[in-house]
């Protein structure tokens, strides 16, 4: 069913589909504390979801919320539990207690980049301009010019990179944004663009599997993590990020870790995808 809102009014009744599905009740209160609606509106608000959604949510009168039913289906979300969490854990009051749910996070390093970095490399990209950069890597951590023509940006876990077209290797390469020195000088517009990207348009199927040395009730609980189907996890990504998510699962291609319990996963389908690997 299409449903036609504008985004305030969507993003009410995401927040109520989100807490209907993940915590199996929702009430004004809710809507008033997130949104600072009246009391009025939000229950205005549940009831736009009811007719959009018809016997989704029953009203319990002994505790005073609506309470999913077994004809509920998600209409707004993705599925994921991340989408809870991270709405749960980011509203904290004045004396910096979550008002939701208890949790802390890993403590992650920041990745520095000058704002005026970024400044021309989101100019280059929205008007397809070619970028005079200095740049530093392990292999040349002394700063080496060069000319780019970046298309989009990637998020590889615990970094972000500039995927673009490299006047020097002749290739599209990827650029990890912190490795960046100086400002970047805009040139001309460039006729490289995303579109010549092969490998960023290839999507390719990456298949991992319980490591084979584990034992069947050990398998079992990694195929319940991961839900897997025929004992594989499936993931579809672009060919140039296949390596990444490689890295990002803990799977190491090269050898095997000793200890099954520490390798867990193991890569099932190198030979399909080994010219994407580095």
């Amino acid at each position: 069913m299409d449903v036609f809102v504008n985004t305030s009014e969507q993003q009410r009744l995401w927040l109520i589909e989100l807490l209907a599905w993940w915590e199996g009740r929702v009430n004004t209160s809710d809507l008033v504390r997130e949104f600072q609606v009246t009391r009025q509106s939000a229950s205005k608000c549940i009831n736009q979801y009811l007719a959009f959604q018809p016997g989704s949510l029953a009203y319990n009168t002994h505790q005073k919320v609506y309470q999913s039913t077994d004809a509920f289906k998600p209409l707004y979300l993705n599925g994921d539990v991340a989408e809870y969490l991270e709405w749960a854990t980011r509203h904290t009051n004045t004396l910096g207690l979550n008002m939701h749910l208890p949790y802390d996070a890993v403590p992650l390093p920041p990745r520095h980049i000058q704002p005026e970095i970024m400044r021309q490399l989101v100019q280059a990209i929205r008007e397809h301009r070619a970028l005079e950069v200095d740049y530093v890597s392990l292999t040349n951590p002394d700063r080496e010019g060069r000319i780019v023509v970046p298309h989009s940006f990637v998020k590889t876990g615990l970094r972000w990179h500039l995927r673009a077209w490299c006047e020097k290797s002749q290739e599209y390469r990827d650029f990890v944004l912190s490795r960046f020195r100086g400002v970047p000088e805009l040139e001309q517009v460039s006729d490289k663009t995303g579109e010549d990207d092969h490998a960023w348009h290839i999507l390719s199927e990456v298949i991992f599997a319980p490591d084979p040395r584990l034992t069947p009730a050990q398998k079992d609980v990694i195929q319940t993590d991961y839900q897997m189907e025929n004992g594989e996890l499936r993931i579809t990504t672009r060919a140039c990020l296949i390596q990444y998510l490689i890295q990002e699962m803990q799977v190491n291609t090269k050898m095997l870790d000793p200890d099954p319990k520490a390798q867990q996963l193991v890569l099932v389908n190198r030979n399909d995808i080994s010219e994407w690997l580095f």
